[in-house]
């Protein structure tokens, strides 16, 4: 079992940035793909962003791609989500989701094997 939590998340004004933290404890980051969700009030979830177990490999949804970056540091079981930018249609609940398969990026939310409670981002005018 993998627990997940992420944190960093609040009130940024438009133009602002935030670097949301999702920190893995029972199993070491590592062995797992690592993924960034969000949503939105009244919408569904959708994909952000990803990074390989090695940190070699990134994906982007093309909504936030030259605005966030994801990043991991292994050592501290921990993935980062650095947000620039911020726009108000970023407001959302930000999750991270691990996959234990390692075989490919998946950006798909059906395909993740843990999640964490989530984060609430709430970018103002």
């Amino acid at each position: 079992q993998v627990q997940l939590v992420e944190s960093g998340g609040g009130l940024v004004q438009a133009g602002g940035s935030l670097r949301l933290s999702c920190v893995a404890s029972g199993r070491t980051l590592s062995n797992f793909n690592v993924d960034w969700f969000r949503q939105a009030p009244g919408k569904e979830r959708e994909f952000l962003a990803a990074i390989s177990w090695n940190g070699r490999s990134s994906r982007y949804a093309d909504s936030v791609k030259g605005r966030f970056t994801i990043s991991r540091d292994n050592a501290k079981n921990t993935v980062y989500l650095q947000m620039n930018i911020l726009k108000l249609e970023d407001t959302a609940v930000y999750y991270c989701a691990a996959d234990q398969s390692r075989v490919y990026l998946s950006t798909n939310q059906e395909d993740m094997d843990y999640w964490g409670k989530g984060t609430l981002v709430t970018v103002s005018s």
